[in-house]
């Protein structure tokens, strides 16, 4: 009888063990926002969005008392490297175009594999 596959093995999986993942995190301005509860009403149909649309990890992740600002992060992980910069392209341009919101700043951080 043989042993079950182990995660690790890359020969049990078809490809080279290689994982592309990133986190970004969006500053936004909510300009129009005038109390916790308005700006709640633009940044959830933005991050309903994201998970829903690209099958993305979201969390507002600073500004929480902030009626004006919020910061909303994405994980993505992905098969190849082209296609996690393609979701996050997406991701970007899907929270650029949301109504009520000022996209101030963009920051990627790439996570490392030890495979490297």
């Amino acid at each position: 009888m043989s042993a079950a596959p182990r995660f690790n093995d890359p020969d049990s999986s078809g490809h080279n063990g290689v994982m592309h993942a990133a986190a970004v995190s969006f500053d936004l301005h909510i300009p129009q926002s005038r109390s916790l509860k308005a700006k709640r009403a633009v940044i959830r149909p933005i991050t309903e969005g994201l998970r829903n649309r690209f099958r993305v990890s979201v969390a507002e992740v600073d500004h929480h008392d902030q009626w004006q600002r919020a910061e909303i992060a994405i994980a993505v992980v992905g098969e190849s490297e082209h296609r996690v910069v393609e979701l996050l392209d997406a991701a970007e341009r899907f929270i650029a175009g949301a109504p009520g919101i000022e996209l101030l700043e963009v920051k990627t951080a790439w996570l490392e594999s030890e495979d490297a």
